[in-house]
């Protein structure tokens, strides 16, 4: 009420100049407000935001599809250089469990699975180099052939093949995840009834090695990648990836080291492995050589003038016979 009756009480010309000062003020208010508001709105980029939610959206949709590990930090080791550890996949876990605690006495089926692995990755290369120049390389290394190598000191059993070879992203793709539905469709069979001696037509063959290694070393070098890379597990729920630090020693290819159990050793045996690739190569058709060891008896001349001296060194006997043991590759089963 006061400021009604002071305002009307103000001469004519001084009211209208106070009014028309209130509204510019208003005005100019108003067009700062807009300007921040346009500013703010530029910021933010209101125009993206749906596309950039739609993107995100599609990302994370094919993340899960792919069902890709999750990385579980770096690991370091003097020998290894440093690496990182990831996750299996939540069926490969079921998988591996199911193998490790299966009770199935015919384990010799790994053989089997990683002598068709080997054989699937030399055919893959094969086919390549019909259209792809160069793509074998030359010398050894142009050899489509598989090795198996059992080492009964550091009771390791190696299968190495010249095939296609992984990268990084194969190992972390085909050893940790299941992009094909194989997995899952093993352990319903396996559920209903069916045993591990069928886990190779379900695609997931290569998992059967944990019947009878605790740690599983997987070498591999591809012509796509200059690195040769390693994959590493002791059926832990984790895996690791690292660079060779050797190099790549392989050329091309790829090596399976599989450190036996203790109730495995048997896999090491010369005679067994033998019977064991002549039996499950039936159908392959590429060479497989055994690395083979055996004893030879030399006799030793020995010198009249020496011959005293020596038996002082030889008091264990043998003086006029000593055993080599060679290493050769044998041919455990040739291929077509």
């Amino acid at each position: 009420r006061f400021a009604a009756v002071h305002v009307s009480a103000l001469p004519p010309a001084l009211s209208e100049t106070a009014a028309m000062l209130a509204r510019g003020v208003l005005v100019l208010a108003s067009l700062l407000v807009l300007q921040a508001a346009a500013a703010r709105a530029e910021s933010v980029n209101i125009g993206d935001v749906p596309a950039v939610a739609d993107a995100l959206a599609a990302e994370q949709a094919e993340l899960k599809a792919d069902g890709a590990p999750t990385p579980a930090g770096s690991v370091v080791d003097e020998k290894k250089g440093t690496g990182e550890n990831f996750q299996f996949q939540a069926d490969v876990n079921k998988l591996m469990d199911i193998i490790i605690n299966s009770l199935y006495s015919k384990k010799e089926v790994f053989l089997r699975e990683l002598i068709s692995n080997a054989s699937d990755a030399l055919d893959k290369i094969r086919f390549m180099s019909l259209t792809e120049e160069g793509v074998l390389g030359e010398g050894e290394q142009a050899k489509l052939e598989m090795k198996i190598v059992a080492d009964k000191e550091a009771k390791t059993l190696s299968i190495i093949d010249r095939g296609v070879g992984m990268t990084r992203e194969d190992l972390i793709q085909h050893l940790g995840t299941v992009a094909q539905s194989g997995t899952s469709s093993f352990i319903e069979a396996f559920s209903e009834g069916a045993d591990v001696n069928l886990i190779g037509q379900f695609g997931v063959g290569f998992y059967s090695v944990y019947l009878v290694a605790d740690t599983v070393t997987v070498t591999s070098k591809s012509n796509e990648d200059d690195k040769q890379w390693i994959w590493e597990s002791s059926a832990d729920s984790t895996f690791s990836i690292y660079e060779d630090p050797a190099g790549p020693t392989l050329g091309r290819g790829t090596q399976i080291t599989l450190h036996l159990k203790e109730d495995c050793l048997e896999f090491l045996e010369e005679e067994r492995l033998r019977d064991l690739v002549k039996h499950y190569s039936e159908f392959i058709n590429f060479p497989i050589y055994l690395y083979t060891t055996k004893e030879v008896e030399e006799e030793v001349l020995v010198d009249d003038e020496a011959e005293g001296s020596e038996e002082e060194e030889e008091e264990e006997g043998d003086s006029d016979e000593e055993r080599d043991v060679d290493g050769d590759w044998g041919d455990a089963a040739a291929g077509a």
